[in-house]
Formats: C-alpha cells, sequence, structure tokens
C-alpha cells in the first residue's frame, strides 16, 4: 500500500514528514493552489519518491521543473490529454535520461465519471480519484467511493479525496467489501485533512494514521 502525503512545502515539515516513511510526498506546481511551491524548498525528501502535481502545464516547463526538484513522478490535474500523455514522457525521457513515471487524476462524482479513464489507458502509469470539486484537488471533501465497483480498466489507481484521521476503519471496510476493484487500488492520498495550514502538515495526526493503516 503505497502512502502519499501530498501539498508540501516547507524544508522542516518535509524532514519531519519523510521521519515517517511515506512512500510519496507531493509537490504542487500550479500557481492557483494555496500549497503552491514557487521556490525550491531547503531539504527535500531522499527516501521517499517525489511527485510533481502539474495543471495543464506546459510540457517543456514539466520537465525544467522536473529537473529542478528531482521529480520521480509526474501528476497530470487538468484537462491533459492521452496524446499529451505520451509526448511527455517521451520528452521527459529524453530531457532527464530516466523514465519518469505519469499519474492521471480523474475527479470522480458518479460511477459515469469513470469512462473518461479508458482513453488513458496504456499511456498512464496510475490513475487518480479525487473528488470532484472547483478547484483540481484539496477539497477536504471525499466521494462515496461505493462508485469505484464500476471501475473495470487495467490501469492500478490511488484512492484520494478527502481522506483524513478517523478513515482507518472506513479504509479497512471498504478493502474488505468493495470488491475486486479494490485490488487495483495500490495507494492512498492524504493531504488537506492533516494540515495546520495549507501546506504546512500535522505531524502528529499523520503519524497516528500512518502506524494505525
Amino acid at each position: 500500500m503505497i502512502v502519499k502525503v501530498c501539498g508540501m512545502r516547507e524544508a522542516e515539515n518535509i524532514r519531519e514528514v519523510e521521519a515517517l516513511h511515506p512512500d510519496w510526498m507531493g509537490f504542487v506546481f500550479w500557481s492557483k493552489s494555496k500549497r503552491f511551491v514557487g521556490e525550491l524548498p531547503g531539504y527535500m525528501p531522499v527516501h521517499a519518491r517525489r511527485v510533481g502535481v502539474f495543471v495543464d502545464e506546459d510540457a517543456e516547463q514539466v520537465g525544467r521543473i522536473a529537473r529542478t526538484y528531482g521529480l520521480d513522478i509526474i501528476q497530470l490535474h487538468g484537462s491533459e490529454s492521452p496524446d499529451y500523455i505520451g509526448q511527455l514522457k517521451s520528452a521527459l525521457a529524453l530531457q532527464l535520461g530516466r523514465e519518469v513515471h505519469v499519474v492521471k487524476a480523474f475527479n470522480i462524482g458518479t460511477a459515469d465519471d469513470l469512462a473518461a479513464t479508458t482513453a488513458y489507458n496504456g499511456l498512464a502509469d496510475y490513475f487518480l480519484f479525487d473528488t470532484k470539486a472547483q478547484l483540481p484537488g484539496g477539497s477536504g471533501r471525499q466521494f462515496d467511493w461505493s462508485v469505484l465497483a464500476a471501475y473495470d480498466g487495467p490501469t492500478p489507481f490511488i484512492l484520494s479525496g478527502g481522506i483524513g484521521p478517523d478513515d482507518v476503519p472506513a479504509l479497512r471496510e471498504w478493502f474488505r467489501t468493495g470488491g475486486p476493484v479494490t485490488e487495483k487500488c495500490i495507494g492512498i492520498d492524504l493531504n488537506s485533512r492533516f494540515e495546520l495550514a495549507p501546506g504546512l502538515k500535522d505531524i502528529n495526526k499523520l503519524k497516528t494514521f500512518i502506524q494505525s493503516l
């Protein structure tokens, strides 16, 4: 189970969160976000994989940021097309000399929203299912996980959207009773409900949650 802590920005907070041993740590490079990373923090994770979150960003700029921040994974949270993802992965491989995995995020409200994933199979390495909201990510609201029973695609996914400190029992119950789709869920994304302020995580809440999980 991948544990991703997203919306990181402050150097000491990054260091403290990494000490809890999350698998991935996310950095938001969308200027309209309250968690926007405008400059390289004084500390970046060494052991956790670095995820850069982008929204309809120019591919060349994604490459420049990926190089500067040493990103391992690119998360696309906008309306990026399948063609864009294919071109981006090829461009990143040339620019960085290494493979960079891509996560494509989808905003989910009903089972019908899952149809949009089909065109991205074989291009995105992972999907991320988030709550449908006015702005991408960090809404603090959950969607009804039961609608994911309709997902029958081959691409593994990460569960996101308002997962909070008290949700370990609900997660256990969903994995126990959610049916075959839960086998495709390879991780969870933690963000706004573990914050003291946007971009600043509550270490005690994260520690308790991760240990319990």
